[in-house]
């Protein structure tokens, strides 16, 4: 497997690189390499433990011919076996730089109104079922209400082995038709939200960051309807003002533990702006352009007059909408990373 040797010699190449002097002076750097060869020997460890279920296929089906009564047992190691190379083979296609990084991902809704807010919610749910079925764990950072339900935005962070490489697979508009529950006359509506996905690198990077230019408020954190009102005001909330960039962090009790988190946060989407800006100007110099406006959704959702969530970017459908928004989108990731690999061939 030429993806699966690749992994290989990354794994090489970074563990002879633990053997330079100058590499342990900067400690952040150091740790960035030991956190990829971590990860790179989950990978690697995974592969040979598929090498050695095949090994035990091969005997037990030389064995089969002589005592049918394991094939139950071959059954379970077959699938034991198809569960490890779905699982290898999605992870070997994570060759980008912050794969393997934690994510920040941002939910906004969109057009739509409060069907719009009620989606993003939605969204919401989809993705920490999705991470509970996965085994990650995701962090809710903040969450904006909307006044009559859902929310206006959320961020969280999903934290795991290339829990990026997995999420960036949702970044873009996600678009739902279904019939509104909110309205009285029972019409169909058509709702968007965004879901914004940037590697977690907050602490890893030196982003030069001015105290000026920085508006820093606090508030009292809340949930939809005014409950569980904090009583101090720990919440914070940081707006970078040459870019507009606003930050809020409201998920721990401690003032300074919210503001380090907001900043880790700031930096990572400062980092990401930046290098979108060199990604497009490479693009201007190609002379390519790519239309990214909100109306471009990645996934549609159709409840209504028939259920079915179709990926646009990939034409993968599934007809049982309600698997999918419990967490069952595993098929779209898996198809939009294997094409991305295409591309990149």
């Amino acid at each position: 497997m030429v993806i699966f040797d690749k992994q290989i010699s990354k794994l090489s190449e970074l563990e002879e690189e633990t053997q330079r002097e100058d590499l342990w002076s900067d400690p952040r750097e150091a740790q960035k390499v030991l956190s990829q060869i971590s990860k790179l020997k989950g990978v690697v460890e995974k592969g040979k433990k598929v090498g050695g279920l095949i090994e035990s296929l091969k005997e037990f089906s030389d064995l089969l011919e002589e005592d049918e009564s394991i094939e139950k047992e071959l059954q379970e190691e077959l699938k034991n076996a198809n569960r490890l190379l779905d699982e290898l083979e999605i992870q070997v296609l994570f060759t980008e730089e912050y794969d393997n990084y934690n994510a920040v991902v941002t939910i906004h809704s969109g057009a739509g109104g409060v069907d719009a807010q009620d989606w993003a919610e939605m969204l919401l749910r989809m993705y920490t079922r999705w991470a509970e079925r996965n085994g990650f764990n995701l962090e809710i950072i903040n969450t904006s209400y909307g006044d009559e339900a859902g929310i206006k935005s959320a961020t969280f962070i999903v934290k795991g082995d290339f829990a990026y490489g997995y999420m960036k697979a949702e970044r873009g508009v996600h678009r739902l038709v279904r019939i509104s529950p909110f309205d009285a006359a029972h019409r169909r509506h058509t709702s968007f939200a965004l879901v914004d996905v940037i590697p977690d690198i907050g602490n890893e990077i030196e982003v030069e960051i001015k105290v000026e230019d920085l508006k820093i408020d606090t508030f009292r954190a809340s949930g939809p309807g005014g409950q569980y009102v904090n009583k101090t005001e720990s919440a914070i909330r940081i707006t970078h003002i040459p870019t507009g960039i606003v930050v809020e962090c409201q998920s721990e009790r401690s003032q300074y533990q919210n503001r380090e988190t907001a900043m880790r946060i700031l930096k990572a989407k400062l980092f990401a702006l930046e290098k979108e800006k060199r990604e497009k100007e490479v693009q201007t110099l190609k002379g390519e352009r790519k239309d990214i406006a909100w109306g471009n959704q990645i996934r549609s959702y159709v409840l209504h007059p028939y259920t079915l969530v179709k990926d646009h970017r990939t034409g993968v459908e599934v007809g049982n909408i309600q698997a999918v928004l419990d967490g069952d989108i595993d098929v779209f990731i898996s198809a939009y990373l294997k094409s991305m690999m295409l591309i990149s061939k």
